[in-house]
């Protein structure tokens, strides 16, 4: 078998009682847990298991909400003996690979996430950004249909998911007129998304300003396993690159395709996505087909998923 990568999800993925069967099953899961509730003040098992819509939606709950779960459920499969050798998670996610890799520790992780949910809210009222997904459009056609509607506001691509999605970001005029243009273009779908703030935009640059001053607060380690960067799409090769990593990530391009076709041409063959929900599977195997590749992707969100892995896989 070739190797290993964990993969971790980002906003979006969070629903009412991920992690509870972790949570239940496991002590190690409930420390992580714990751990949470205590760093933050807060009731991280009532809002991860019984939290509704509306709670987990706010960004500053759903980004600790689904590094919690995340991290619970990594922490399980670690001391199942299950390891990686390379890891990376979709924006949010980025920080999960980040506490796998031991660059970052759990309690200061889940810590900066809750306020960079905050800041990223803060940075643009309500009512002036959006997000929208594109789907079925090849990127240089999208990039041309940017270019047209920056007139009407500012747009910009925000995520590389996959060959068959690529989302869009900035003022609301310039993302409704970037969709419509992309819809007559061929675009298959032309999705705005229901986000609080538009994401991994250029408005948001104030957000990573203040999220810089809460990464140097910071213990940070040298990666113990390589992670694949969104910024960059390549290894994190010093802890001295991961705070203006992170600090760019939040008003600069998710380049998921990319890090995925990265993992694979550096020889990894089996995919973990750890976490709530299967996005990150779907992203994968679509590229995987892109590339004429063939993978081998899990997912690990509940315990009888965990105990399929442990059976199908021993490291």
């Amino acid at each position: 078998m070739g190797k290993v990568a964990f993969v971790f999800p980002g906003q979006g993925a969070q629903y009412s009682g991920m992690g509870k069967e972790f949570y239940e099953a496991f002590p190690a899961a409930r420390d992580i847990f714990d751990q949470a509730g205590d760093r933050l003040g807060m009731d991280m098992k009532k809002l991860c298991f019984e939290g509704s819509e509306e709670d987990l939606k706010k960004t500053e709950n759903t980004q600790p909400a689904i590094l919690t779960t995340s991290a619970a459920m990594l922490e399980v499969l670690e001391l199942e003996g299950i390891q990686c050798d390379m890891t990376a998670g979709l924006s949010l996610g980025e920080y999960t690979s980040l506490v796998a890799s031991k660059v970052l520790d759990f309690e200061d992780a889940v810590a900066i996430v809750q306020k960079r949910g905050r800041y990223m809210q803060e940075a643009v009222p309500e009512g002036v950004g959006a997000m929208a997904a594109i789907l079925g459009l090849s990127k240089e056609l999208l990039l041309g249909c940017i270019q047209q509607a920056s007139a009407h506001g500012i747009v910009e691509v925000a995520n590389y998911n996959s060959p068959a999605q690529i989302v869009i970001s900035g003022e609301i005029k310039g993302v409704k007129a970037a969709a419509e243009l992309a819809k007559a273009e061929g675009a298959r779908k032309a999705v705005i998304l229901p986000v609080s703030a538009p994401f991994h935009s250029s408005l948001l640059k104030p957000a990573g300003m203040k999220l810089e001053k809460e990464l140097l607060k910071a213990r940070l380690g040298s990666p113990q396993v390589p992670v694949i960067t969104n910024t960059e799409a390549r290894m994190l090769t010093h802890e001295s690159q991961v705070i203006p990593n992170l600090v760019n990530q939040v008003s600069q391009s998710v380049k998921w395709q990319e890090s995925v076709e990265y993992m694979m041409a550096e020889g990894v063959d089996t995919f973990i996505e750890i976490g709530p929900g299967k996005t990150l599977s779907g992203f994968i195997k679509r590229i995987a087909k892109d590339n004429n590749r063939s993978v081998n992707m899990m997912n690990i969100e509940n315990v009888q998923d965990l105990k399929g892995l442990t059976q199908r896989i021993r490291v």
